[in-house]
């Protein structure tokens, strides 16, 4: 968790806010370092978390985690965790049993539902009814990222219909919070990811776009980081508050978090 960006976002683990969809986006810089910050964020903030990792192991997610003052192992021992391995996965689904069940079973069918993704995240952050929620303060999905169902065949449509999903059950049904990653290809012939972005864009109240420099790299400075926070009321002139900060490189193993 990075102080200073909860300082540009004005937000703490004490008074995280609920039922916000965050949409992260990057474009000529890497934006992992976000995904890292909200998810030690929100397990900080005692939150019950279900993480959908599709672009890094677990064990990257925990060397990182550690450095930012949080064991992943340990939060998901205690069941605060949820891990979804996406690479783990999707070894199976390519080279183990076809009988075999499986979340990602759509790469094996050629097919875009992600009905049984839906289901995993479902039943992952709805409370249970033993009590075992209580101490938790409302339900969180992290997906990192969505780019990778694009390049697994998956519709940029299907992709949509996923979040609109998990949207109404973690945001409006649970009262909890959706953050998801999307990488900016910069490739105008790419209609599916240009697709997904945009209605992503529409879709959220919060959106964090981490950017390469426009004149090149600069020593301790990485790219920029703007910031629009969409609220339910528009001004007239249907602009939404956008501020920009510059990224300053912060060195951490196994991964390279700028800020």
């Amino acid at each position: 968790m990075f102080p200073e960006l909860n300082n540009l976002l004005n937000v703490s683990p004490d008074k995280p806010e609920q039922g916000k969809f965050t949409l992260l986006c990057d474009a000529k810089t890497d934006g992992g370092f976000l995904v890292h910050h909200f998810l030690s964020f929100y397990l900080k903030a005692n939150c019950k978390v279900c993480f959908v990792a599709l672009l890094q192991s677990f064990s990257h997610y925990n060397i990182v985690g550690q450095k930012l003052g949080v064991n992943l192992i340990a939060a998901r021992d205690r069941g605060q965790l949820v891990f979804f391995e996406g690479l783990k996965s999707t070894v199976e689904v390519l080279f183990g049993s076809k009988e075999q069940p499986n979340t990602l079973k759509f790469i094996r069918e050629s097919s875009s539902d992600l009905k049984s993704l839906y289901e995993f995240v479902q039943k992952a952050l709805t409370p249970s009814g033993d009590g075992s929620a209580t101490s938790w303060k409302f339900p969180v999905l992290l997906v990192d990222d969505l780019s990778v169902l694009l390049s697994l065949g998956v519709e940029a449509v299907a992709v949509l219909d996923f979040i609109q999903y998990c949207r109404a059950t973690v945001c409006c049904q649970l009262k909890g919070n959706v953050v998801a990653l999307v990488h900016d290809s910069d490739q105008t012939e790419d209609e599916e990811n240009a697709m997904l972005m945009n209605a992503l864009g529409h879709q959220s109240s919060l959106i964090l776009r981490a950017e390469g420099l426009v004149t090149g790299f600069c020593k301790d400075v990485h790219g920029q980081l703007k910031i629009l926070r969409r609220g339910l009321l528009q001004p007239k002139n249907d602009e939404a508050e956008q501020w920009n900060t510059l990224l300053k490189v912060i060195e951490i193993p196994c991964a390279r978090a700028r800020i």
